[in-house]
């Protein structure tokens, strides 16, 4: 097909390309009806998928891609391969990293959209999960009851009326989390430095700085992004004005979290943790965090998996069927700005 002819055919389908590595990943994220989707929109070969930008049959498909669908594990890929690129599509958090000079494509007028904040769901019912299992004191109860088989103790601070939930992070996860607990007895409250009055009020939290934050919090629910300024933003100080039995909750990154600090405060048995991620990811195997009792390790099990990630195919079907129709994205990505996941 001449490149004049793709330029002019108005009946014809934008061309588009899978990258996606190990490509098995397709068949995970794409069900059929949302593979029939996308191939009524678009011209692509579900069963062809780049892995890598080598081969001579790679670069001819990409040297007419006007669409790129990608995910997880794809190549980067250079302005010079994909002359026609008009649009990329990631299935994941950031679009610009399966691009390499991201800011290039955007100067080309390429159109980006990720699915973060369809990936943001299931992270924030996770955590939902978690924290009214916390309200009610449910890991340790269970701990108790297996090891001494008879009915525990009864705390009348245990339950989840009127308890204070603090979240670090008014992310794309962070406003879910709080959309998910408007219908709970719950008293919100925010630390997030982005955040304005009227977002807040919006919200319908309260909200504080994070020193505040953390000392009201029976549990303490981190949705910051990784940054140079909250590597360790959790640290000594903070996790000390935690509570007497408060949760700390973390969905986020590891490494927001000083973790000898909080292996150090976890010690104590004062507050309890639930891990689904920890920095390094796995612990290592010698780490403390592995046995102790108040401590409930998950394997980065909060985002999407499984069944999950038909929601991310679904979105990435959708907004494959808006550029096809000539709209916009729905999820938009800025490709000349920083990326936070």
């Amino acid at each position: 097909m001449s490149t004049e002819h793709m330029d002019t055919d108005k009946t014809r389908k934008p061309r588009a390309v899978l990258s996606f590595w190990p490509p098995e990943l397709v068949g995970q994220i794409f069900t059929p009806e949302a593979i029939g989707r996308i191939t009524e929109a678009v011209d692509v070969d579900p069963e062809q998928v780049v892995t890598d930008t080598d081969s001579e049959a790679t670069r001819e498909r990409l040297a007419e891609a006007e669409i790129l669908l990608a995910g997880w594990g794809a190549p980067r890929i250079p302005p010079a391969l994909v002359p026609h690129l008009r649009a990329v599509v990631y299935a994941g958090g950031v679009a610009a990293t399966c691009l390499s000079e991201p800011a290039e494509h955007a100067a080309r007028g390429v159109a980006a959209s990720n699915a973060r904040s369809v990936n943001a769901a299931p992270v924030a019912e996770y955590t939902l999960a978690q924290i009214l299992l916390a309200g009610k004191r449910a890991h340790w109860a269970e701990r108790e009851y297996r090891e001494h088989r008879r009915m525990p103790e009864r705390s009348p601070d245990t339950g989840n009326y009127r308890l204070t939930v603090g979240i670090v992070g008014a992310s794309q996860v962070g406003r879910r989390l709080i959309e998910l607990l408007r219908p709970f007895a719950l008293d919100v409250v925010v630390y997030s430095p982005e955040l304005t009055p009227d977002d807040a009020e919006a919200l319908g939290v309260r909200v504080g700085t994070l020193e505040a934050v953390a000392a009201q919090s029976h549990v303490l629910s981190l949705h910051q992004p990784l940054l140079p300024e909250t590597i360790g933003q959790i640290d000594a100080r903070i996790l000390a004005l935690m509570p007497d039995g408060a949760t700390l909750v973390n969905t986020a990154r590891g490494a927001v979290v000083d973790e000898a600090a909080l292996i150090a405060e976890l010690r104590t048995g004062r507050i309890d943790a639930v891990l689904d991620v920890t920095h390094p990811e796995p612990p290592a195997p010698d780490s403390e965090l592995w046995m102790m009792p108040n401590v409930v390790l998950t394997p980065h099990i909060a985002g999407s998996m499984g069944r999950e990630l038909h929601r991310i195919g679904d979105s990435v079907a959708a907004e494959v069927e808006r550029f096809a129709s000539g709209l916009p994205f729905a999820h938009p990505e800025d490709l000349r700005g920083p990326q936070h996941a």
